[in-house]
C-alpha cells in the first residue's frame, strides 16, 4: 500500500512538472515568435515561423478540442504581438486539426505510445520529417493564402510558401535538437 502510495505521488509531481514545462514553453514560443523570429528581415518570401513546433510536441494523447484551443490562445498571443490580425491563430487551429489525421495516416501498426512525445528523438527522423514536414507545409499554405486572401496571386503565393516552409523547417529541428530531450 505505502508503495501505491509513493507511486501516485510521484505520478502526480510528474504531470504536474510535464505542465509547469508546457506554460514555460508556451510563453517562450510566443517570445520567440513574436520578438525574434517575426521581426527578421530575410527576404520579402521568406517568414521563419517556429510556433507550429510546440503543437508538434504537445503529448499524443492531448484532446483535439483542448489541442486546437492551444493552438488557437498561441496564435492569438503571437498575434497580438505581431499585429498580424488572427492569421497565427488560424493557421496553427489548421496545424491542429489537421494533426491528428496526419499522426493517423503514419500510425506505427501497435499504435502511438503514450509515453512517448511526436519528437524527431522519440519517433526518429523519417517519421518526425514527413508528418512534421506536411503539417508545416499545410500550415504555412494557410497562412499566406489568408494573408493574401486570395487565389490570383498563387505563383506568390507558393513563392512565400516553399522558402518559409523550408527554412522554418529547418530552424524548428535545429531548437528541437537544442532544447527537447528524450523522453524515458
Amino acid at each position: 500500500m505505502k508503495s501505491f502510495l509513493l507511486f501516485k505521488t510521484k505520478f502526480k509531481h510528474n504531470k504536474m512538472r510535464l505542465f509547469y514545462e508546457f506554460i514555460i514553453r508556451f510563453f517562450l514560443f510566443v517570445f520567440l515568435q513574436a520578438f525574434i523570429f517575426n521581426q527578421l528581415e530575410i527576404s520579402p518570401y521568406v517568414h521563419v515561423m517556429i510556433s507550429p513546433l510546440y503543437i508538434m510536441v504537445l503529448p499524443f494523447d492531448t484532446p483535439v478540442i483542448r489541442l486546437l484551443l492551444v493552438s488557437f490562445f498561441l496564435g492569438l498571443c503571437i498575434d497580438s504581438l505581431s499585429n498580424t490580425f488572427g492569421l497565427h491563430a488560424s493557421s496553427l487551429v489548421v496545424f491542429a486539426y489537421l494533426r491528428p489525421v496526419v499522426f493517423r495516416w503514419f500510425s506505427p501498426r501497435e499504435g502511438y505510445d503514450s509515453i512517448k512525445t511526436p519528437s524527431i528523438f522519440d519517433m526518429g527522423n523519417s517519421w518526425f520529417l514527413m508528418v512534421f514536414g506536411i503539417l508545416l507545409l499545410f500550415h504555412h499554405l494557410w497562412f499566406f493564402v489568408m494573408e493574401s486572401f486570395s487565389f490570383k496571386e498563387l505563383l506568390l503565393i507558393l513563392l512565400k510558401t516553399l522558402p518559409s516552409t523550408l527554412l522554418s523547417f529547418i530552424v524548428c529541428i535545429i531548437l528541437q535538437t537544442l532544447f527537447l530531450k528524450k523522453s524515458k
